[in-house]
């Protein structure tokens, strides 16, 4: 019988965030794939979860850690999958092993709990009844320019992520884009001591 896949969600900076499903999920399993192992054993030593192997499974390393890892959960380990911070595959690695594991019918279990995404949005005072998330643009200026007006024609919340180097020349973009009028939400440092939400036009 094959191991199950656990796919977890973590803090995005509060600790205290972690669910107790979470935590009695990373206490249960015999290995933990970690996008960022430093992050990780912050959050296993906080809550004084000892002896499992936490092994590096980011962006760049996925393609060749995954017939590794599929053996492991072939033989019955079961296995969890964290991110750096949040929710696994939104926006962070992840999605070659879920289709691997689906295809071989590896039991896939979803462990909720945070992510930056729905941090923000219930206090952006905008209306969600519907919304459009799309991740990181591109750092290249004419396909970033390219990708949000691809967007500009969609009635409906916009929500992106982006590195707070890049924050200025997205912003630059959209007020290209979208005009001076629009309404625009930021939020940095969410859950940690100096959040700050901020609120306005471009």
């Amino acid at each position: 019988m094959s191991g199950k896949l656990y796919i977890v969600s973590t803090p995005i900076g509060n600790l205290k965030d972690i669910t107790l499903r979470a935590l009695e999920t990373l206490k249960s399993v015999s290995v933990i794939l970690a996008e960022d192992t430093r992050t990780t054993q912050i959050l296993l030593n906080e809550y004084q979860i000892q002896g499992k192997r936490v092994i590096s499974y980011h962006s760049k390393n996925e393609k060749q850690r995954l017939p590794q890892v599929m053996e492991h959960l072939a033989l019955g380990t079961d296995m969890a999958l964290v991110s750096e911070a949040g929710t696994p595959l939104i926006s962070d690695p992840g999605f070659l092993l879920v289709q691997e594991a689906v295809a071989l019918g590896v039991t896939i279990v979803p462990i909720p709990g945070v992510s930056a995404l729905t941090t923000l949005l219930p206090v952006s005072a905008f209306p969600l009844s519907s919304f459009y998330f799309a991740g990181f643009l591109s750092p290249k200026s004419g396909k970033r320019v390219n990708q949000l007006k691809a967007l500009k024609g969609l009635e409906t919340v916009l929500v992106f992520y982006e590195s707070p180097y890049r924050v200025e020349k997205t912003l630059t973009a959209m007020l290209e884009v979208f005009g001076p009028e629009a309404q625009v939400v930021i939020g940095r440092e969410l859950t940690k001591k100096f959040e700050e939400i901020l609120r306005g036009k471009l």
